[in-house]
């Protein structure tokens, strides 16, 4: 299946989705070794990416020659909070295999706004090869909420405020047990650094609570009423869903 330029792969089970998108950009990633030596590559960090993580870990994609990063981190949990991004990525990935580099964004900073620059600049000395995407239930892209989404973002990273949706779907996801407890703001890479061109976008959404996001994502009008919508216009975008989440383009 096709949607724009978007490819679309449905499989039956969520084990399957996540081999295949990790076999999508693990052959992706290894063209990029063979041609500089080294890949970049930028992480969702959501359990909606377990089995991906776990697919990666049993490739043999050679770590220690993969430059890492994460898309989006809370902005005010604790140190060790095992909601915070860079730690749950950590936990269920990046310590698991001797990875060349991790570049981890700073959720605790006291000044968010030099936070994005530090990273934006990091980005720039590793322009990213392969991002590994997930699409929340309101359509966002990292945390780039409808309300916050610009496809001509000027910025690399940005801080944002999150919008019900989202902070409802990290209760639905089991991260946090109330609304209360989820952070309102968080740093997120934009739009534009998401969809570069010139990277290689691995979209892995499994599940029931993302139908509605599926559909939009496939058949809305390009906008950032649904940011993933801009997926369809890009050169080398492939989706990967189980047959739950598919449901709603079937």
């Amino acid at each position: 299946m096709q949607a724009g330029n978007l490819q679309i792969e449905i499989c039956e089970t969520r084990r399957a989705m996540g081999e295949a998108a990790a076999r999508c950009g693990v052959a992706r990633a290894k063209e990029v070794i063979a041609e500089k030596g080294e890949a970049n590559i930028i992480f969702a960090a959501a359990p909606s990416q377990f089995e991906l993580y776990e697919s990666l870990l049993a490739s043999d994609l050679d770590f220690s020659k993969v430059n890492a990063f994460h898309m989006d981190e809370y902005l005010g949990l604790a140190p060790d909070a095992p909601q915070g991004f860079g730690n749950l990525l950590k936990i269920h990935l990046f310590s698991k295999k001797p990875f060349k580099s991790v570049h981890y964004l700073n959720g605790q900073t006291s000044d968010p706004q030099a936070e994005c620059e530090r990273y934006a600049e990091l980005l720039a000395a590793f322009p990213p090869d392969v991002i590994f995407h997930g699409i929340g239930e309101n359509g966002h892209l990292a945390f780039n909420d409808p309300p916050v989404a610009d496809f001509s973002d000027p910025r690399v990273v940005k801080v944002v405020a999150m919008d019900e949706i989202c902070r409802n779907q990290q209760v639905h996801d089991g991260c946090f047990a109330r609304l209360d407890e989820v952070p309102r703001k968080a740093l997120s890479l934009t739009i534009p650094a998401l969809t570069d061109d010139r990277t290689w976008l691995v979209v892995t959404v499994p599940g029931p609570t993302k139908v509605e996001a599926v559909r939009r994502a496939v058949r809305d009008e390009i906008s950032t009423a649904c940011p993933a919508t801009i997926l369809r216009q890009h050169p080398h975008a492939a989706l990967f869903l189980d047959r739950e989440a598919a449901k709603g383009i079937l």
